[in-house]
This record gives C-alpha cells, structure tokens and sequence, in this order.
C-alpha cells in the first residue's frame, strides 16, 4: 500500500525561494509508484496551503497570502485519534498524511522549529530531529559542541549586541581577513570577509539583520570540501566527497544561486584514496556527534599540510538540479530517486525506534 508523503516548502525564512526550488526537484523525482504525494507551501507569512500539482512551482517563485496562486487551499496539520491529518479550512474535509518531508531551509524549518510540530503531531518526518537541528543550525552551538569532541574547527569569538569587540580587538585574536556570520542562518546569508574597519561595519550591521547573534571566525585558507551523510545516528553512511571552488571573493550567496558561473562543483573532488577516507570518517563522526538522524551535508577546509577542519553542517541541505547533497551521492551510485526513498525511510525507521519508549510512568506501590 502507497503511503502519503506532504512535501512541505517555503516557509517565514530568507531562503523561501532556494526552498520552492528544492521541492519542485523532490516532486518531480519522488517514486509515484510508491508514494502519494501532497502538497504543501507555507507562505512568506507563515499560513499553510495545500496546492493540486507541480504546476505550483511554475505559477510562482513566492508564496505570499496576498498573491496566491490559483487553487490554493487553505490547510491545517492536526492531531485526531492519534494520527496526523492535513485539514482543509475550505471543506472541512481532512486527509491522512503518513510522514512529512519538510524541505524548508533555514529559519522555522531548519532550526528544530517544525521538527516539534511533527513529534507532537505523532507524524514520521524526514531529516534531523528537534535538538539536531537547533544545534546543528546555531553555528556557535555547533562549534561547541564540535571542540568538546575534538573535532577542529576554526577559531571564533561570539559578538551579540551587549558584547561586541571591536575590529582591532578581532584582528588580533583572529587575524585578517576574517568572516563574519549570522549565528543562524544559511546559504551564506549575511555572510561578510572582513578586510578594514568599514567593511567590519558594514557588514557586521547586514549581519545583524538575520540573528541577534553573530559570529566572527578566522579565515582558513584552505580547499573546500563536502561531504553528504544519510541514515540512522547509530548507522551513517558517506558519499564520495566533493569541492567547491567559488569564482567570487568566497561561496557568497550570490555564488551559490544568483551567479550561475559563480562557482564551479568537483564530484568527486580530487583527492587521495587516504583523504577520502579521512573526510568520510569525520563527516560521519560529526553526523553521530552532533545527534543527526536522516541527512546531513557536512563541509570541511582542506588545508596544504593536510589539516581538514569542519566548516559547518547543514541538516536540511538543498535539493535544486546545482545541490550538492543529491549531487554527491549520485557520483556514490544512489539517484535521486533511490535517495528520497531511502530519507524517506529512515523517517519511518526513526519513528519506529522512538514509539518503543515510554511517554508515561505509573508508580507502583
């Protein structure tokens, strides 16, 4: 028997369009001869609607509540009889729905936020769970985490409102250059290298537009590298790695999906039997680390002396036609098809393994 799968995309986060971008790829690709598909976008102001077909993602690179695409339903997931269910707010009418594949970057769909919605809605979902996601997308959470297991990672200090060094203060704890970021946030958004006073400034503002929380991190001169992980945390398998070689100032946003010559991707990168062990072995040690579960794209620096640093992970890595995620493991013998059933899968084996603990005590006398 098929089960239905609600693909959810957009979202209230600044990567809304790379988002809509990935779903059409997974609709498109998802194996109909096993799957139902429903679904399902939320808007730049966060309501929910239901959409007929794939023709969505050619009506529309936005969704917003004042110019919906036609036949566009308004929804609700809810919670009856145990099970979750998608509700139309127009007919009233309601549709099972057996797992969730939230393919929402960013904030409120990368960072644990919709993850709890799913648990308490009883609902499998693909992709990294609650604390994983959180942790794995506060990039300064992650960092931490990381260096308590060891694992290296480039120097940063912590620079919110009430604490902010200044740029001399920074250069000489971190050199120059150096990176600026938003604590949470991704693709690159708000991402600055930092040359003088007045691009520190500058970008440090930009910075602060995305999170109360920034950081600033030494610039490591180095190869870039990465890597895609997928399946349980007790079980993770590597892809072949690959690398990015950015033709901007570094992997900006722009880069990423603006400029399409703005970087060129190497699968597999070029790199000995021996590294390829080493990147593979560290990804999947940071996937187990930072508690991931279903996929995970980790990045690294590669640098001349051999030192591989982990840059950051992504729990909820693109899957446009340029993604790197799906890209890697199509070069490791998985299509895309093979891989969106497999996600979709270690849903259902995740879930399977955390109905069997108990949500209740009875105190026995």
């Amino acid at each position: 028997m098929k089960k239905t799968i609600a693909l959810i995309f957009g979202g209230k986060s600044s990567e809304h369009e790379v988002s809509l971008r990935s779903a059409k790829n997974i609709a498109a690709a998802l194996d109909k001869t096993k799957f139902d598909l429903l679904l399902v976008g939320i808007s730049k102001e966060g309501s929910w609607y239901r959409f007929s077909g794939p023709e969505i993602f050619d009506q529309t690179v936005r969704i917003t509540d004042k110019s919906l695409p036609p036949a566009s339903d308004p929804v609700a997931l809810i919670s009856e009889g145990g099970r979750p269910w998608l509700f139309s707010l127009k007919s009233q009418s309601k549709t099972a729905v057996d797992c969730a594949f939230p393919i929402l970057h960013g904030t409120f769909g990368e960072d644990g936020t919709i993850q709890g919605l799913f648990k308490m809605m009883n609902l499998p979902f693909v992709g990294c769970g609650v604390w994983s996601s959180a942790a794995g997308m506060d990039k300064e959470v992650m960092k931490r985490l990381l260096a308590q297991a060891g694992i290296n990672n480039a120097r940063y200090e912590l620079l919110t409102p009430y604490h902010c060094p200044s740029y001399d203060q920074l250069v000489q704890k971190l050199g120059s250059p150096f990176f600026i970021k938003p604590a949470n946030a991704g693709s690159s958004v708000g991402v600055h290298k930092i040359k003088s006073k007045s691009d520190f400034e500058e970008g440090l503002k930009d910075a602060f537009k995305y999170d109360t929380k920034v950081l600033a991190e030494e610039f490591v001169q180095g190869r870039e590298l990465e890597c895609s992980v997928m399946g349980l945390n007790s079980s993770p398998r590597a892809s072949v790695p690959g690398e990015v070689v950015a033709h901007h100032e570094f992997y900006s946003y722009e880069a990423k999906y603006v400029d399409e010559k703005g970087a060129s991707t190497i699968i597999p990168a070029a790199l000995t039997a021996a590294e390829v062990e080493k990147v593979q072995k560290l990804a999947m040690q940071t996937y187990q680390v930072m508690g991931c579960d279903g996929l995970t794209r980790v990045d690294f620096f590669l640098k001349k002396n051999g030192d591989l640093f982990v840059n950051e992970i992504n729990t909820l890595p693109g899957f446009t036609k340029i993604s790197m995620y799906p890209k890697m493991w199509e070069a490791s013998g998985v299509s895309y098809t093979d891989l969106i059933t497999q996600l979709v899968g270690f849903a259902f084996a995740k879930h399977q393994e955390e109905e069997k603990l108990m949500f209740s005590y009875l105190a026995l006398n």
